[in-house]
Formats: structure tokens, C-alpha cells, sequence
């Protein structure tokens, strides 16, 4: 497997790799200014090369963040959790002193269990903890890149079951409940109209690079057309997979850092190793559209 080289410089910005796989710091853009048509170009174009980016010593309102995410597309509504009074659009990701549980601490990629799942994810930091919260992402494009032909050839039109269902039982092992345990996040029940479990191709084509990348993350439960016994090895496979530490990198937060990454392409993982601390982050989520 060969690393591709990820351009650097644009007309209006520098992007700086912070690690191999993927993921670059961008410098000289301020998100509390009006961001002009060329300077959104390469911010979108190192955003689509990179697959995350980063900014630092952003400070921003809330309606700043929503211009710069409205620019990016529509605004996502989490089915299952209650947004910011004040702004919809945001939800904010808090975990207090006390709480045991963070929100994210799972590889995923948002609301894949949705029909069309979340293209974007915006995360501002508000309040950092002195230590630890790292998010890490993994790059879904070497993961898929580097499996063997017979394994592709295998996968190749496979879809996956990924469910939102956070109280569904697989082979006779509960789910995790990953919106409770932590301050913020109060879950609500979605309009009984919503279908929370949908079928996405496990190697879909993200529908601006081209590019072939593998869509499993958490909320995937099955495969079409397999036996739970049968589909489980496969699935606990490119699980592990996904998490070899050649695909992936690490970002170190700090008040007032910006991230924004590609769903389509990347799962990401929010560290829990920060007890004792409050953190508190902003998250928007772009619509998408159907994995293909």
C-alpha cells in the first residue's frame, strides 16, 4: 500500500498534513470573516484531498459556524437527540466532571443509519479539557485499497444493515447505548414515520472524488442476504481492519479548533480518557445523499 501525495498549497490557503494517512491543519483562513467564493474553493478541494481539516484559534459565534456549514450544504437533524434551543442546527456535545460516558466513543461515521446519511460533520471546540479528547479518523480509502483482490471481489456488492435502533438485539447480545451516560445528549423518540435501519453498499463510490472506500462503522448490524452467524466474522473483521493505525490520525483539540470531515470516506472515534474534566463541542451535521 503506497500513500499518495496530498497537495499542499492552494490559491488562498496552506493546508499541513498532521499525520500520514490523512487529515491536515489549514492556515490562513479566519471563519469569523466573510469567506469569499475562492477561498471556499480551496477550502472545499483540500477538505475532498484530505478527508479531514483542521483549523486552530477559530472564534466563532454559532451563526458564524452555521454560514460556514450552510456553505457546505443543508442542515442535518439528529433523529434521536435534542438540539440547542437557541440553535437548532447545533447540537451541543457535552461531558461534565462527573460523567462516566462520552458521546462518539465508537468507530463510525454519522447517521449511517439513516437513507441519506450525513455527508459532513462540524465539530468546534468550546471548552477543552487540559488533557486528552482527542478525536481520531480513519481513511476509509486505504482500508479499502489495501484488502486483497479476493476480498474485494467478495465485498464487492455486498450491502450492510447499519440501525440506529439503539435498542436492538443481535444475536442475543444488547446494543450499546450511545446517547445516554453523559450530560448534554437527551435522547427523544424520532417520528414513528423515520425508518432507522437502512441497507448501504459496504464499498460505496463517493460521488465527488470517484473514489471506492469501505462504509462499515458501529450502527452495521448485518449484511444482506447473510445469516447474523454468517455476517458477524466478516463484519468484526473490517471493524478491526478499519483501525489499523497506518490508516488513521490523531488530532489534539484546543479551544476554539474547527474540524470538519468527509462521512463518505472517513469513521472517526472520540476519545474517553479525560475524567474529571468538562468538554464542551459544537456539532453541526450536512445532509448527503444516498451511498451509492
Amino acid at each position: 500500500m503506497l500513500l499518495e501525495k496530498r497537495r499542499l498549497n492552494y490559491d488562498t490557503l496552506e493546508a499541513v498534513p498532521f499525520a500520514g494517512a490523512l487529515g491536515a491543519e489549514i492556515q490562513g483562513v479566519d471563519l469569523s470573516k466573510p469567506i469569499t467564493k475562492q477561498i471556499f474553493a480551496d477550502i472545499k478541494q483540500a477538505w475532498l484531498d484530505h478527508q479531514v481539516i483542521c483549523f486552530r484559534d477559530q472564534d466563532i459565534t454559532p451563526e458564524q459556524q452555521i454560514r460556514f456549514a450552510k456553505k457546505i450544504g443543508g442542515i442535518h437533524q439528529h433523529p434521536f437527540m435534542v438540539p440547542m434551543r437557541d440553535h437548532p442546527e447545533i447540537l451541543e456535545v457535552i461531558k461534565l466532571e462527573n460523567d462516566a460516558q462520552n458521546f462518539g466513543n465508537l468507530w463510525h461515521t454519522d447517521q449511517s443509519f439513516m437513507p441519506n446519511p450525513a455527508k459532513a460533520t462540524i465539530l468546534y471546540a468550546k471548552e477543552v479539557p487540559p488533557y486528552g479528547g482527542d478525536t481520531q479518523w480513519s481513511n476509509m480509502y486505504l482500508a479499502y485499497e489495501s484488502l486483497s483482490p479476493g476480498m474485494k471481489d467478495l465485498i464487492a456488492d455486498l450491502k450492510v444493515e447499519n440501525t440506529g435502533n439503539k435498542n436492538k438485539t443481535r444475536g442475543g447480545q444488547a446494543k450499546k447505548d450511545r446517547y445516554k451516560g453523559h450530560s448534554s445528549l437527551k435522547p427523544k423518540n424520532p417520528p414513528k414515520s423515520l425508518k432507522t435501519t437502512n441497507f448501504h453498499p459496504l464499498v460505496r463510490t463517493h460521488p465527488e472524488t470517484g473514489r471506492k472506500s469501505l462504509y462499515i462503522s458501529s450502527h452495521t448490524q448485518g449484511i444482506k442476504d447473510f445469516a447474523f452467524e454468517e455476517a458477524l466474522p466478516l463484519i468484526n473483521f473490517l471493524r478491526k481492519h478499519i483501525q489499523k493505525p497506518e490508516f488513521t490520525a490523531r488530532f489534539r483539540w484546543g479551544k476554539g479548533s474547527l474540524a470538519l470531515w468527509d462521512n463518505r470516506c472517513v469513521m472517526h472515534y472520540a476519545m474517553n480518557d479525560y475524567h474529571g474534566f468538562r468538554r464542551i463541542m459544537h456539532r453541526i451535521t450536512i445532509k448527503g445523499d444516498r451511498p451509492r
